[in-house]
C-alpha cells in the first residue's frame, strides 16, 4: 500500500474517532442522560412528567426547525466551523441550565442552546464528515462513529447518578458545559477535516492525482429529482420517525419506570448502560448490515429486536432479571438506527446531498419522533402507570413494519 493511501485511510480514521467523540457528548450527554436527571427536575418545577417530558420536546422541535438550514449549511461550508458553533452553543446551554429558575426558562434553554447545539455539533454534522470521507464503507464507518453515542450511553447515566446524588442536577449540568467547552471545542477546532479533497486525498483510502492544487475534479452533471419528491424519503421519514418515537420514550422514561417500583437510581441507571452497551453492539453490526443487505430486511430485524425488547419490559414489572435482558434487547435494535439510517440516505442522495436530505428528514419526522416521550410522561400522570403507552408503542412498531415493505432500492448506490 502506497504511503499516501494509508495516509488517506489513517486521516478517515481519524475523523472516525473524532465523529465517536463528538457524538459521545452532543447526543449522549443529553440525551441518554435526561432520564437520569428526570425525576430531579420534575420535583424542582412542579413534580409533572408531562412537563419534564416536553422539556426534551423543546430540544426536538428546535433541532427539527434548524436542520434544513443546516443540512445545507453542511453542504456548503467548512464543518469545522459549523460544529464548532454546535459546541459552544451547547457549553452555554448547559451552563445556562445549572442557573435556570423556573421552567419556562428551563424549556427556552433547552431548545435555543441544546437544541440548536445537539443539531449542529453532532448527528447531521458527524454523519456529514464520515459520508465526505466514505463511500464503500461508509455504513461500517457511520456504525463505528455512532458508537460514540451508546458509549456515552454506558458511561454518562452513572455519572449522572453520581453527580446528582452527590453535587445536585444543577452541578451535574455545570459540569457537562466546562467539559464541552474546555475539551470538545480545542478537539474539534485542531482535528476536523471537511472532506478529502481538502488535504489532496479522495474516500476510502484514495489519493487525488492530476490536480496539485487538491481541487476535487469536476463530476459529471446528475440529474435527480427533487428530495422532497422522491417515494424513498418519505417512506424513511415515515419509518424511522415511527421507530424514533418509540426509541425516545423508551429511553427517557426507563429510569423513571424502574425508580418507580423501588429500584434506586444507581441501579437504574446501570440498567440503562446496559441497554447503550448493546446499542454499541447494534450500531457495529448494522453498520455492516447496511452496506450489504436489502433495507426492508436490515429495518425489519431492527423493529423485530425492539418488539422482543419491550414484550420483556412490560412483562418484567419489578423483576429486573426480565427488565435488564429485555432492555438489552431493545438497546440492540436501537443502535442499529443510526448507522442503518446514515447508510440508506448515502445510497439514495449519495454523498452530495447527504446534508440536504438530512436536513430535510428531520423536520419531517418531527411530528413522529416528539410525540411519544409527552405521551407516556401524560399516561402516566394520568393512569399512575406507564404500560399503556409502551402497549400502544407495539402497535407504532407495527406501523412502522409495514412502511417499510414500501422502500425501493435505488439501481445504483452512490
Amino acid at each position: 500500500m502506497s504511503s499516501q493511501a494509508l495516509s488517506s485511510r489513517n486521516m478517515g480514521r481519524r475523523m472516525v474517532a473524532v465523529a465517536f467523540f463528538v457524538d459521545f457528548v452532543a447526543v449522549g450527554f443529553f440525551f441518554y442522560s435526561y432520564g437520569v436527571f428526570f425525576k430531579a427536575i420534575a420535583a424542582e418545577f412542579g413534580d409533572s412528567r408531562l412537563g419534564v417530558s416536553l422539556g426534551l420536546t423543546a430540544t426536538n422541535v428546535v433541532g427539527a426547525i434548524a436542520a434544513p438550514l443546516l443540512g445545507r449549511a453542511l453542504d456548503i461550508y467548512p464543518l469545522k466551523r459549523i460544529i464548532a458553533i454546535g459546541c459552544l452553543s451547547m457549553t452555554t446551554g448547559f451552563l445556562l441550565l445549572s442557573q435556570v429558575s423556573s421552567q419556562l426558562q428551563f424549556y427556552i434553554v433547552l431548545g435555543l442552546f441544546i437544541g440548536f447545539g445537539a443539531s449542529s455539533m453532532g448527528g447531521l454534522a458527524t454523519a456529514k464528515l464520515i459520508a465526505n470521507w466514505f463511500n464503500k464503507r461508509r455504513g461500517r464507518a457511520l456504525g463505528i462513529a455512532a458508537t460514540g453515542i451508546s458509549v456515552s450511553g454506558v458511561v454518562m447515566p452513572f455519572v449522572s447518578a453520581a453527580l446528582i446524588e452527590a453535587y445536585g442536577w444543577r452541578q451535574g449540568f455545570l459540569f457537562f458545559g466546562a467539559f464541552t467547552g474546555l475539551v470538545v471545542l480545542p478537539i474539534v477546532l485542531t482535528l476536523v477535516v471537511s472532506k478529502p479533497s481538502d488535504v489532496g486525498l479522495e474516500p476510502d483510502g484514495g489519493r487525488l492525482v492530476g490536480n496539485a492544487s487538491g481541487a476535487e475534479p469536476p463530476k459529471p452533471v446528475i440529474e435527480d429529482k427533487p428530495i422532497l419528491k422522491e417515494r424513498n424519503f418519505w417512506v424513511l421519514v415515515m419509518a424511522i420517525g415511527l421507530m424514533f418515537c418509540c426509541q425516545g420514550a423508551t429511553l427517557t422514561h426507563m429510569v423513571p419506570r424502574l425508580t418507580d417500583t423501588g429500584i434506586d437510581l444507581k441501579m437504574a441507571s446501570l440498567v440503562m448502560s446496559l441497554c447503550a452497551g448493546l446499542g454499541v453492539v447494534g450500531k457495529v453490526t448494522f453498520g455492516f448490515i447496511g452496506d450489504s443487505w436489502a433495507a426492508r430486511k436490515a429495518f425489519w430485524l431492527a423493529i423485530g429486536c425492539q418488539v422482543v425488547g419491550q414484550i420483556m419490559m412490560l412483562l418484567a414489572h419489578d423483576n429486573l432479571f426480565i427488565f435488564a435482558p429485555g432492555a438489552m434487547c431493545f438497546g440492540f435494535g436501537m443502535g442499529g438506527m443510526v448507522p442503518l439510517q446514515g447508510a440508506l440516505i448515502g445510497r439514495v442522495f449519495g454523498s452530495e446531498r447527504f446534508g440536504k436530505a438530512m436536513g430535510y428528514m428531520r423536520p419531517a419526522q418531527l411530528p413522529l419522533q416528539v410525540s411519544g416521550v409527552p405521551l407516556a410522561g401524560w399516561i402516566y400522570d394520568v393512569t399512575g402507570n406507564y404500560q399503556p403507552a409502551f402497549i400502544i408503542f407495539l402497535g407504532v412498531y407495527a406501523m412502522a413494519a409495514v412502511v417499510v415493505y414500501f422502500f425501493r432500492e435505488p439501481d445504483v448506490r452512490r
